[in-house]
């Protein structure tokens, strides 16, 4: 499976030390299978910065590659209240569950966001966020939690320069 990251940057290999943690699901390399997302992401940057780069990864490089037992992956298959308390605690820089290698699941995006941040200052309740989710088809992200699971299982594969 090819995923694809955008950044300000090339990254060919990913370092969890550099990894921010108020994010989606909290600290980890973020990579995504659709790559007209990971191309907005990477132009978020390049307003910011002035430079943008989309950088392309396999996912499980070879043809007989199989996960470990012990990778631990947990996914999100739609917005519900098990995915918006885990993306509250995270955005928040609360402790969450540290047993995951991989999470799975939609993107708080922008249009998302102005639901999440509703919820964050408590003008709607959690049934009401979900209710207002349900129907938004989510973009996909993956987050690589542990540094083992990038360096055993994701191989750099190209990258390109965006403007």
């Amino acid at each position: 499976m090819i995923l694809y990251h955008g950044s300000y940057i090339v990254i060919e290999k990913p370092d969890l030390s550099f990894a921010r943690l108020r994010t989606d699901f909290g600290r980890g390399f973020y990579l995504t299978p659709l790559k007209a997302q990971a191309v907005n992401w990477a132009k978020r940057f390049y307003r910011e910065r002035g430079t943008a780069a989309l950088s392309a990864y396999e996912f499980l490089p070879n043809p007989n590659d199989k996960l470990s037992p012990d990778v631990k992956i947990l996914e999100f298959d739609t917005h519900n209240m098990e995915w918006l308390n885990f993306i509250t605690a995270c955005r928040l820089g609360q402790p969450v569950d540290t047993k995951w290698n991989l999470v799975i699941g939609g993107v708080a995006n922008d249009k998302v966001f102005d639901t999440l941040q509703l919820f964050f200052d408590k003008l709607i309740g959690a049934e009401e966020a979900i209710g207002r989710l349900r129907y938004d088809k989510p973009n996909i992200q993956y987050c690589f939690k542990t540094q083992s699971l990038i360096d055993e299982y994701l191989k750099f594969i190209d990258s390109e320069e965006l403007e």
